[in-house]
């Protein structure tokens, strides 16, 4: 399964943006699929920042609570992350799953 995210981009801190991951999957393989955001900064490891499972139960990193929200479209066979109140901590390539797939990520920049 292909995974393509976008959205990325530089902002500043307070702001938001909402990443889309497109994935090319039938929807027999995606609709059962829990789907999840990661994320990477530089020098650090890999990080869940959140997931959604099939039934539409969420799950959130401590860090993002509150401010991140992820969502599923089945129809489209899409998944977001909208991303409110951005910190200069959540500067990271994000990167959207799905099972044994990942996409190639991308880039988060939060700066004044």
């Amino acid at each position: 399964v292909r995974l393509r995210e976008s959205g990325g981009g530089l902002v500043q801190p307070g702001e938001s943006l909402r990443l889309a991951c497109t994935t090319q999957s039938i929807s027999s393989v995606f609709w059962p699929a829990t789907l999840a955001w990661h994320r990477q900064a530089p020098g650090r490891q890999r990080e869940l920042v959140a997931s959604i499972d099939s039934r539409g139960s969420t799950n959130y990193a401590e860090s993002v609570t509150g401010r991140f929200t992820i969502s599923r479209d089945n129809k489209k066979k899409m998944v977001y992350l909208q991303m409110n109140s951005l910190k200069p901590e959540d500067t990271a390539v994000y990167y959207c799953q799905m099972g044994d797939s990942w996409g190639k990520g991308t880039l988060v920049t939060v700066s004044p």
